[in-house]
């Protein structure tokens, strides 16, 4: 049983289906080969109507979820200009220096717990830069970042607990289908 935050479980192949997951797992997904595309549109809406370019800001690990937003720049005309952080330690440095060089007027801001820590850092250097964002999570917003959109995550472990005790119950992990988030936060 896991939840899936920073990652599409089946983009990644960790389950065949959210509808039959198949094997020994399953669990909650976050829908983060969706929500980036949606974050885009609103950043679109809101501050880039005439179609200038944006950033998405990313590691290496959820590429994947970059190439769809990517995707989705390139169906609306909104360039994306991808920024890689790579591994922790992350280099904010280059990044930022990276999106300012490419010459982004807007940042989209891909989740990752693993930025978590430096979520003040991130806002700031994006406010230094003049660049608007839009991140994953509210507390990214409470931290001065423009605006959020993403799901509620005291909802995501209140359903993997209930899974969990459906499991210990006698459940079969692969009968129990994944997940998704129906309300989203700003």
């Amino acid at each position: 049983m896991f939840i899936a935050v920073d990652f599409d479980p089946v983009a990644t192949g960790n389950v065949a289906s959210l509808a039959r997951p198949d094997g020994r797992v399953t669990g909650v997904t976050a829908q983060q080969s969706e929500l980036p595309a949606k974050r885009l549109e609103l950043l679109k809406e809101l501050l880039l109507p005439s179609a200038i370019k944006g950033g998405g800001v990313h590691k290496r690990t959820n590429l994947g979820t970059a190439r769809v937003a990517a995707g989705y720049g390139q169906t609306t005309g909104l360039p994306l200009h991808v920024v890689d952080f790579k591994h922790p330690p992350f280099d904010y440095d280059a990044g930022f220096a990276d999106a300012l060089r490419a010459k982004v007027d807007a940042l989209c801001v891909l989740g990752s717990g693993l930025w978590v820590p430096a979520r003040r850092e991130i806002v700031e250097r994006a406010l230094k830069a003049r660049l608007p964002s839009v991140f994953n999570q509210s507390q990214w917003a409470e931290a001065g970042g423009l605006m959020s959109y993403g799901f509620y995550f005291p909802w995501m472990w209140r359903r993997g607990a209930d899974m969990v005790a459906s499991i210990l119950r006698g459940a079969k992990v692969g009968d129990i289908p994944m997940e998704q988030p129906t309300t989203y936060t700003w």
